[in-house]
């Protein structure tokens, strides 16, 4: 036994009651005229750190051949990161090594999060703090064993082709059982399952990660009663590519259209969407005590569904081929229905997916509104579910979807690029259910 293991839901939520009780946390919006260490570049109007570092606003158009369609602000954080989650086995059964952290985006401030969660910039200290706990894990010499290792994808909406390492690793419990401190708990995977069912507990990049653990694959493999092959989906995925007709690009912020900014904020001049505010932070708990920065702030929650269903008896998840401005190849398979702030159900083409975003059609198995990253996006909120629908709902769909099976989802999740970062986050669920 250790004082650093969780061993049921009661006692995990005695230690998080601690951390929000041991917490000093503050959040306060100011303009971005009041952000110290940042400045709007003369030339370009791009808001950037004055170390060079860590991220970026600028603008990005989307253009159909020299035509630009339209513009929009962006983040721009070329760095890429680690999101590491350490696992060892007591007493039989895996447990995740967890962390009690603090965002200034959080809805709530403290949400679960991985082992490592550091951006190149945090764990080179660039900011003079103190350093990343567990980072050699991950990266050293004293590195445990990989169970796994892929760059992913984050919001195609509102980053520029941003990137993180997704890792896991495994290490021997009895030499790593104490936690470095109370912000760390060793938690059954079991509970980690259980946990993702309550609104904003874990994580986006604890959600990441845990959707590219491995399955044990038994019998025929990935592909048993899989209504398409392997070969066949990674052919229409790659054809999905090459359907899509523009291509996005960074521009200068000042050449941003139809977007204005004050000394408050950067805001859209009519349509739904979202802006760029500024936070002033204090939290004891990380590596630096106090900063300012700018945040995205969506207008309203956005939406992600997977729709599951049998084929010959075998669970199959409908996914699409979608998109998004800022993603490194354009398209990523995405949820069955994903809506962003700026949208809603009647943005939806088809109707019977309409239903399903409605509460019209199919079961609910799985119903919770999740933050997003919290480091860059303020107050960003997802609804997830599951639904589940029976034999009146189409095998034949248009030709952006595809059904697969759970196991071929995260079968393609040992590599990047294939499944966006809401669809990753519901896989997680997948797991959980």
């Amino acid at each position: 036994m250790t004082a650093g293991r969780i061993r049921s839901r009661a006692e995990f939520d005695r230690w998080w009651a601690g951390r929000h009780a041991a917490g000093r946390f503050e959040v306060t919006r100011i303009g971005l005229d009041e952000l110290t260490g940042w400045h709007f570049d003369d030339a370009t109007g791009n808001l950037v750190h004055d170390s060079g570092r860590f991220f970026s606003v600028e603008g990005i158009e989307k253009r159909v051949g020299g035509e630009p369609l339209r513009s929009q602000p962006v983040i721009h954080q070329p760095e890429i990161g680690v999101l590491g989650i350490v696992v060892a086995d007591f007493d039989g059964e895996r447990h995740c090594l967890l962390q009690a952290k603090m965002e200034p985006g959080n809805v709530n401030i403290l949400q679960l999060s991985p082992t490592v969660q550091a951006t190149r910039s945090n764990y080179t200290k660039v900011h003079r703090g103190a350093r990343t706990r567990y980072l050699e894990l991950f990266t050293g010499p004293r590195r445990g064993r990989v169970l796994v290792d892929v760059l992913q994808s984050e919001q195609g909406a509102w980053f520029w082709r941003k990137r993180n390492r997704n890792i896991v690793v495994e290490v021997d419990g009895a030499v790593h059982a104490e936690p470095a401190t109370d912000d760390y708990r060793w938690i059954p995977l079991s509970l980690v399952w259980e946990l993702l069912r309550t609104d904003n507990l874990v994580n986006m990049d604890a959600r990441t990660v845990l959707s590219c653990l491995p399955e044990p694959v038994t019998g025929d493999g990935a592909t048993a009663g899989a209504l398409h092959s392997d070969d066949s989906v990674l052919s229409w995925f790659t054809e999905a590519k090459t359907w899509c007709d523009w291509h996005a690009r960074l521009v200068p912020l000042n050449q941003v259209r139809s977007w204005r900014r004050t000394p408050a904020e950067i805001a859209p001049t009519g349509e739904r969407d979202f802006r760029i505010i500024g936070v002033r932070v204090t939290a004891g708990n990380r590596e630096v005590s106090e900063w300012t920065q700018p945040l995205l702030e969506p207008a309203a929650p956005g939406l992600a569904v997977f729709v599951v269903r049998r084929i010959h008896d075998v669970p199959h998840v409908l996914v699409q081929a979608l998109p998004e401005i800022g993603l490194l190849d354009l398209v990523e398979m995405a949820p069955t229905i994903q809506l962003t702030s700026a949208e809603d159900a009647a943005d939806i083409p088809e109707p019977l997916l309409k239903d399903v975003a409605t509460g019209g059609h199919g079961q609910v198995r799985y119903d919770t509104l999740l933050s997003e990253e919290g480091g860059r996006f303020h107050h960003a909120l997802t609804r997830y579910q599951i639904v589940e629908v029976g034999d009146d709902f189409p095998v034949e769909v248009p030709p952006q979807y595809r059904w697969l099976t759970t196991r071929q989802l995260i079968a393609l999740l040992r590599h990047g690029h294939y499944l966006n970062i809401e669809a990753r986050s519901l896989v997680a669920y997948l797991h959980a259910l």
